[in-house]
């Protein structure tokens, strides 16, 4: 009798140390290498066992898959879960592993999203305007992406990291400086070839004909240009990812102005208006043509800065300008920001008025203005959106640019705002 107790007890013994010794192993075991059997035993551990066979029996669900698993995966076919609780629950339990297998997910390059966004000192802020800090969520975004959580409860998908390639950006600030530079020697050339007054007198133009000329709409025009060009720099100061903003402005603003170069050299229209004392100017040689167009590059060819130009009607550049600005500040700024973006295109509208109202384009400048500058703009974001198109043969092809510049920018660029320093001391003592 004494035996046989003997023998039970130990057989209990080593039964719960064999148990204890297999939990142990399977804790020491990286859950990168946990195979169907380990899940279905974690699963048990944490009470979802009703959920074992569908997703290690039937779907055969690893440590890696596991980790990978998303609120999206478990809602969605193949697997579906109905019971709200259920996937709640297991969503925490999922979520605490991978906070205790943080260097598992960035081998896997899987972000844990329940980490926090801001690293560092600086502040960043998110489209809705709060701090990044302050709207971290450990709740039920998605595995595999980067998303953040608004406090309505939607999530906003973000790209995980969005190279700034500075020299890139050097690049195409290089190559709008030069379009500018000869766009300047091109109104030159332009305007020794301007049609005389005398033998070709303004065309009809039902704006220019039925709207009386107003002498200061010019310089309203180009005002309305100077707030929207200081409220853009306000914009790029504070975006996080100036840099690849910036870069798609001069590769924009460069393009479009390189297209006018063409279209006014090739036809020049006589004088919009009787107002305008424009006839051909010969310059004597190259020195003083070059000399005319430095005048005109270093004025930013407005006249507020006493610039006068003749003959480079097609098509209107200050339209451009203005309009290129617009587009730049309603898309990089957040939605919800409707003052700025109602008062952005009032000024370009106005602006466009202006610029009709002061007889210096033809109707027909400003409307192609218009049309290449907007479709340019949108052509260029949607292709930079759209990833499966971004790196085709025919993108490279027919826009060998835009396909240098966006080759490592994936997907829309979020509107996310920080200090251009790290540690912004003087706003700090400025402010307390």
């Amino acid at each position: 009798m004494l035996l046989n107790k003997y023998v039970s007890v130990s057989s209990s013994v080593t039964s719960q140390s064999g148990l204890q010794s297999e939990e142990k192993a399977m804790t020491q075991l990286s859950v990168r290498r946990w195979t169907p059997k380990h899940v279905a035993k974690w699963l048990r551990e944490e009470g979802f066992c009703d959920y074992v066979d569908l997703l290690c029996n039937k779907h055969r669900l690893d440590g890696t898959s596991l980790l990978a698993l998303s609120e999206y995966d478990l809602r969605s076919p193949p697997l579906e879960l109905k019971v709200l609780g259920d996937i709640k629950r297991l969503m925490v339990s999922i979520r605490k592993l991978q906070k205790q297998n943080i260097d598992v997910l960035e081998e896997l390059g899987l972000p844990f999203d329940g980490s926090p966004t801001g690293t560092g000192g600086s502040l960043d802020w998110l489209c809705n305007g709060e701090s990044g800090r302050d709207c971290d969520s450990t709740d039920t975004a998605p595995v595999g992406e980067e998303y953040h959580q608004y406090t309505n409860g939607k999530y906003k998908l973000q790209t995980r990291r969005l190279d700034p390639e500075y020299w890139k950006t050097v690049l195409s600030t290089i190559y709008v400086v030069f379009v500018f530079g000869f766009t300047s020697f091109v109104m030159v050339i332009v305007h020794e070839r301007v049609p005389d007054m005398r033998t070709y007198p303004p065309l009809p133009d039902i704006f220019l004909d039925s709207v009386p000329r107003i002498p200061w709409a010019f310089a309203m025009a180009e005002a309305c240009g100077v707030i929207l060009c200081n409220i853009w720099l306000l914009v790029l100061l504070l975006h996080k990812h100036r840099s690849i903003l910036l870069r798609r402005m001069c590769s924009l603003m460069g393009t479009v102005f390189m297209l006018r170069c063409i279209t006014m050299f090739v036809t020049s229209l006589s004088v919009p208006g009787q107002h305008l004392q424009c006839s051909g100017k010969m310059y004597g040689d190259m020195w003083a043509k070059l000399q005319r167009a430095v005048a005109i590059w270093s004025g930013f060819g407005m006249t507020l800065t006493g610039v006068h130009t003749c003959g480079d009607y097609m098509f209107s550049g200050h339209t451009v300008v203005i309009t290129l600005l617009n587009f730049f500040v309603t898309e990089y700024t957040p939605r919800s920001w409707n003052f700025i973006h109602t008062l952005s295109w009032v000024l370009n509208l106005f602006g466009i008025f202006f610029i009709l109202a002061a007889h210096e384009h033809y109707s027909i400048d400003v409307f192609i203005a218009f049309y290449i500058t907007t479709r340019l703009f949108l052509y260029y974001h949607t292709l930079a959106n759209t990833r499966a198109y971004q790196q085709s043969r025919r993108a490279r092809i027919w826009f060998p640019m835009f396909s240098f510049f966006e080759s490592n920018v994936n997907g829309p660029v979020p509107n996310e705002y920080s200090w251009p320093l790290s540690r912004p001391a003087v706003m700090r003592r400025l402010i307390g």
